[in-house]
């Protein structure tokens, strides 16, 4: 499985002039390599752009993308991750979805698509990123 970042999402929606057609052939060679996934981080950042789920949903197949969800493993991980950011300095007090999505990512053991490295690599740094 391999967990697609939004802003790779965001790329193709928004027809990005300097992104889409990377994030675009980016998702069609993970498609051939894997199952392509999302958790409810990503659906959540998603959201907004959609008056309904079954819009949400309609991209997700559109996209061949599967919905997994996060497990109590992941997410405990993801607390960790975050007290480790604030003791370095992080100004946000909420967990970041980037913390679990980086955390569902090594709980699986599965790669993740994104433009986005700074975060996962820093506090995940086991787990692979397919980016540019």
């Amino acid at each position: 499985m391999i967990l697609v970042d939004s802003n790779i999402i965001f790329d193709l929606l928004d027809n990005d002039p300097q992104w889409c057609l990377w994030s675009g052939a980016q998702i069609q060679r993970c498609v051939q390599l894997d199952k392509i996934a999302i958790n409810a981080m990503i659906y959540a950042e998603l959201s907004p752009r959609y008056r309904s789920e079954a819009k949400v949903d309609k991209l997700l197949k559109e996209l061949m993308l599967d919905f997994v969800e996060i497990p109590r493993s992941a997410a405990f991980l993801a607390g960790k991750a975050h007290l480790l950011y604030r003791q370095r300095g992080g100004a946000k007090t909420s967990v970041l979805p980037d913390f679990f999505i980086g955390a569902h990512a090594t709980v699986l053991g599965c790669p993740i698509l994104t433009r986005d490295t700074r975060r996962y690599a820093a506090y995940f740094p086991t787990v692979p990123l397919i980016a540019p």
